[in-house]
């Protein structure tokens, strides 16, 4: 891969992702693999990072996860300018006219033999399930691990956005050395009356994601010239009847929403005109209120145009068209290219004033928009992860081209409704929500906005402990950073009609920061009631624990887990420090070893639950991210240095306690879930395969004969079953007995056996593979990898002639003169 031409931000990224994902010293790659985070403005090029990552780190085999099918194809092209060489396959549906020339399957067998022997090879997929799925099943079937796995937009596949994704993190179902995860926005919130709720979080050092290898916030990127600054207008519509209208039950009626329509597009072109944009996304949350905006934007800037001409261009001028999901990916960069253009469609030389794209459900996350000035929200009823990457559309833009993005929220104000209202009227929720979003990309200018005094550029200095003011070149570029951050926050909200900067601020702290806020509050009336009624005096709650759904304080509270995510941020450093003397003045629990076990015992059980045993592979992850995996080996390790010495105790030995031995109360804990969670004469393995094998046969099933027939949680129990008759011998007594009584296994027969061919045998049969392939190809130059089929039997032809190369001074004359009959290249 040739070298690109980076940002300095992407060379400091790739920098941070090598520091991350680099080898160990002693070459051990852990069992769950390396994992990192980028976390990088919207439209700073973090496909161009995890490109030069790629170039840096040598991986021959990429896997690149995304959420959607558009941006599979636009993110194939991108590798492919950034340097990227190799093969290229979608792991996906489109068909070839849809799919920019990559070649695309659905099925996994097609998979394996497609990328089999193909090095460099990049892979793109979406991790719905589907696509997920697919790996899967590719893996199981022989696709080998990934040297690197990219998941774009990787927030999705945190918290409750990303319950269906959590095959992305299993190192079981999708394998691969190195993961490396890209978000703009690692955290977002969701107000759902009064109880926000965090939907999507990919906490700093989690297990699953890594350390954050290196981050860049939008309010630098804006300042780097990165991403374009923005500002949100506001339209505010007056209209009695239309006001009244949408207050009713009738609401929902075709009426109402096309006279709703009919003002969005009045106020869209007005905005227009008044802010001089050019090309405007509309998101909607239904097919028919998209086609119905482009069908009549164009009788709309008529009448504009002819009651003011000076103002609004003619119609002829005006542009627009619509986007939905069923639209194929062809007739999608078809529509993107006529809105991109300076001109009215085709070969028209007439210059295009407006242009407006309604969209549903398509043009999301990190779909190219560079092109559009402005988004307007003419509905916001989708979910903040959506609304969260509809703002993003608009800030993309290319490095240096000094555009103002404008994001366009209507307010629907009653005929009397006043700015005093806006702390309590539901006009401005869509607003309330959009800030929300802006929230997550540019923590830093939405705070601001809450401050009077930062916004007015007032500072209070800091000072030492003599009262003195600091002086230094830090404290400097802090405060101009602030009065930077400050200055855009002033001008960041624009209204038709003028409000007051102090109720502005307010409405901002209650509606928009206050949702977390909100939560820390309804977290501490929790713990307040679990003391008074547990009657303890600290915080020792379990980690599944929940709030009764009653009328107290704190009703259906996630209690365990909250508690759970503070100790976390606290160990991080992260947490408030007001926030940690709150809750230190209730009595919480700080140490991890306090409360780890309970915490573990509650996801235990929760896995026990779900699949029927307490044997996870160590890679597993459970319920909130827990790695239940790592903590199961953990726990088994302190359990059987206890029953070790537990029976050397009853055989009379005096062996005092020692250190890390699991006390008996936590070891009868664990046997009550599962009284086989700790084999002590053979490995988990084993023990997982034969209880999933057991709970097959008592729900009916039987074991088949060969492998691949049944598959059950990640394990080929024909293959096993075969492999515990096949080496019957070496098993324990026990394990006989386990497999004879439980299962109805026995020993095979010793005719059943496949005898063990000898080294003639061996060769005779890579002779003959070399001598087919050698017909059917005419030479004998075969990839190291390659695998001939003879018979039904595969022959690792590669290999063999590798080896034979290796070895020429210790083959026979014969054996030598063989192969030079095949053309042999030695």
């Amino acid at each position: 891969m040739s070298q690109m031409d980076l940002f300095p931000h992407q060379v400091e990224a790739a920098d941070g992702i090598m520091r991350c994902l680099q080898t160990p010293p002693g070459g051990h790659i852990p069992p769950e693999g390396l994992r990192t985070q980028v976390i990088a403005a919207t439209g700073s090029g973090k496909t161009l990072i995890a490109v030069e990552a790629a170039r840096r780190l040598s991986a021959r085999r990429v896997l690149v996860l995304v959420p959607t099918l558009d941006l599979l194809t636009q993110m194939a092209g991108a590798w492919r300018r950034g340097g990227r060489r190799g093969a290229m396959v979608g792991v996906c549906s489109l068909r070839a006219e849809d799919s920019d020339g990559i070649p695309c399957t659905t099925d996994p067998e097609e998979l394996v033999s497609w990328t089999r022997d193909l090095e460099p090879v990049t892979v793109f997929a979406t991790y719905a399930a589907v696509g997920l799925g697919i790996l899967q099943r590719a893996h199981e079937g022989g696709l080998p691990v990934w040297d690197l796995m990219v998941v774009d937009e990787a927030h999705r596949t945190s918290g409750d956005a990303g319950k269906p994704w959590a095959a992305v993190h299993d190192q079981q179902r999708v394998p691969a050395v190195r993961r490396l995860y890209m978000t703009a926005t690692a955290r977002v919130w969701e107000a759902e009356g009064d109880k926000p709720r965090l939907v999507a979080s990919m906490d700093e050092d989690s297990p699953v994601f890594g350390p954050v290898a290196y981050k860049l916030k939008l309010s630098e990127a804006i300042r780097r010239g990165l991403v374009a600054p923005y500002q949100v207008v506001c339209l505010d519509i007056r209209d009695p009847e239309l006001f009244e209208a949408l207050q009713m039950e009738s609401a929902a009626s075709d009426a109402v929403r096309g006279a709703r329509l009919a003002a969005l597009q009045t106020g869209l072109l007005t905005a227009a005109a008044r802010e001089r944009l050019r090309r405007i996304l509309a998101f909607h949350s239904r097919v028919a209120e998209a086609e119905a905006m482009a069908a009549g934007v164009g009788a709309v800037a008529e009448r504009l145009a002819e009651d003011d001409p000076e103002r609004y261009p003619p119609a002829e001028r005006v542009w627009a068209d619509w986007l939905y999901g069923e639209h194929t990916p062809g007739y999608r960069r078809q529509v993107l290219d006529e809105f991109a253009s300076d001109f009215i469609g085709g070969d028209s030389d007439i210059p295009a004033a407006v242009r407006i794209l309604s969209s549903v459900k398509v043009l999301g996350e990190g779909v190219d928009t560079a092109q559009c000035d402005a988004v307007a929200f003419c509905d916001a009823r989708g979910s903040m992860v959506d609304i969260v990457q509809m703002v993003g559309r608009a800030l993309r833009m290319k490095p240096g081209e000094g555009k103002l993005a404008s994001l366009v929220v209507p307010v629907f104000l009653g005929p009397d409704e006043d700015g005093e209202e806006m702390l309590t009227s539901e006009a401005y929720g869509t607003l309330a929500k959009v800030l929300g979003a802006l929230r997550a990309h540019d923590t830093d200018t939405i705070e601001a906005l809450a401050d009077p005094r930062r916004r007015s550029g007032r500072r209070e200095g800091a000072e030492d402990e003599d009262g003195a003011e600091l002086e230094g070149q830090d404290e400097d570029q802090d405060e101009d950073d602030e009065a930077w951050v400050s200055e855009r926050a002033a001008g960041l909200l624009r209204f038709s009609e003028p409000r007051d900067p102090a109720l502005l601020a307010q409405f901002v702290r209650l509606r928009v920061i206050d949702p977390e806020n909100a939560y820390w509050r309804r977290g501490i009336e929790a713990a307040t009631r679990w003391l008074r009624e547990s009657g303890s005096d600290r915080l020792r709650v379990p980690y599944d624990y929940v709030m009764p759904e009653d009328e107290g304080a704190g009703a259906g509270f996630p209690l365990g887990v909250w508690l759970a995510d503070q100790r976390r941020y606290y160990n991080a450093g992260t947490l408030d420090p007001a926030r940690v003397a709150e809750l230190e003045a209730l009595g919480m629990v700080w140490s991890h070893q306090d409360v780890a076990f309970e915490e573990g015992l509650a996801v235990a059980r929760a896995w026990a639950a779900k699949h029927g045993h307490f044997l996870p592979p160590a890679t597993a992850v459970g319920e909130g991210g827990f790695p239940v995996g790592v903590w199961a080996k953990n726990q088994r390790a302190a359990a059987r240095k206890a029953l070790l010495n537990a029976e050397r105790r009853a055989a009379g030995e005096d062996v005092p306690p020692t250190p890390g031995e699991m006390p008996a109360s936590r070891l009868e804990a664990l046997e009550a879930i599962d009284p086989g969670w700790c084999p002590l004469g053979w490995d988990v393995a084993w023990q997982r395969c034969f209880r999933l094998a057991r709970a097959h046969i008592e729900a009916g099933g039987t074991l088949p004969e060969a492998g691949g027939e049944l598959v059950v949680q990640g394990e080929d129990l024909g293959a096993w079953a075969s492999a515990q008759r096949a080496g019957w011998e070496k098993l324990k007594p026990a394990q006989q007995w386990l497999l004879s009584s439980a299962l109805g296994l026995e020993p095979a027969d010793a005719e059943d056996k496949p005898a063990r061919p000898s080294r003639d045998d061996k060769w005779r049969l890579n002779i003959t593979a070399a001598r087919q392939f050698r017909a059917r190809e005419g030479h004998l130059t075969v990839p190291r990898k390659h695998v001939e089929v003879v018979d039904g039997t595969e022959i690792k032809l590669g290999s063999f002639l590798d080896n034979a190369r290796r070895r020429a001074d210790k083959l026979t004359p014969e054996r030598r003169a063989q192969l030079d009959e095949l053309g042999m290249r030695w």
